[in-house]
């Protein structure tokens, strides 16, 4: 990574903004505004029937509810990606796993931030407490044959970039 000088605009929850100062690999300097974030991970829960588990979340940003995997923010620095993606499963849908695989990672804009995502495979789903942070609002649960989730976005239904990574990665795996 070429190395840069930093002014910070805003430092939140979740997210940090910054203006940086970077020579490019060809000796040009720019100013790039860049959002820091903490990573996350994302879980493709497949139960025994080959249904995949979807939450209907709402996001203030896509301008309401869309089709989403569980997943979530790493809650700290010491936090593992595994552990964030047992997490989000436990809290959002209310399941636990036997085994929770990694699928690979993605940057999800990496024009303006270095937010990545780790994205799991989970088998040998079992119910467990749902504790939803308390700005979450999630609609519905659902579970959904893989391939027809694969429709889904096709048809546009589901939108969501983690999610669609999530749910082809998945289904090249199995």
């Amino acid at each position: 990574m070429p190395r840069c000088m930093r002014r910070e605009v805003y430092a939140g929850r979740v997210v940090d903004l910054g203006v940086e100062r970077v020579t490019l690999p060809g000796g040009v300097e720019v100013d790039l505004e860049i959002i820091r974030h903490k990573g996350a991970s994302a879980v493709v829960a497949l139960d025994d029937a080959g249904c995949v588990v979807l939450i209907r979340q709402f996001r203030h940003a896509a301008g309401g509810f869309i089709w989403e995997l569980p997943a979530g923010v790493l809650d700290h620095p010491d936090e593992s990606p595994q552990a964030c993606a047992a997490r989000e499963l436990r809290e959002e849908a209310g399941l636990s796993a036997q085994t929770l695989a990694p699928l690979g990672a993605i940057f999800t804009t990496p024009g303006f931030t270095d937010e990545r995502i780790h994205l799991f495979v989970a088998h040998g789903l079992a119910q467990a407490e749902v504790a939803r942070d308390h700005d979450e609002v999630i609609a519905e649960i659902a579970r959904v044959p893989l391939s027809e989730a694969l429709a889904m976005v096709r048809r546009g239904e589901i939108v969501d970039a983690k999610t669609i990574c999530g749910l082809h990665l998945a289904a090249e795996a199995a």
